[in-house]
């Protein structure tokens, strides 16, 4: 299967934008069982998106610079 020079970098980002579904998804079930805490569930899931954005920096800059040097 041929693969494209930009694959190993969509994979990440395709990584990431699944790990930001996943907690978006667990940040509103979560915030919907429990309304009197909903302002600070959200905040909450706001930091782990904003963690799961900055942990995929190191692996999404590996991948750019693995796809960049293939032929």
């Amino acid at each position: 299967m041929a693969r494209t020079p930009e694959s190993r970098t969509v994979i990440e980002l395709l990584h990431l934008v699944a790990g930001l579904i996943a907690a978006a998804a667990m940040t509103w079930a979560a915030a919907w069982a429990y309304p009197l805490g909903y302002e600070t569930i959200w905040w909450c899931g706001a930091g782990a998106m904003a963690a799961t954005v900055l942990m995929s920096i190191g692996p999404l800059r590996r991948a750019r610079a693995i796809d960049r040097r293939r032929p």
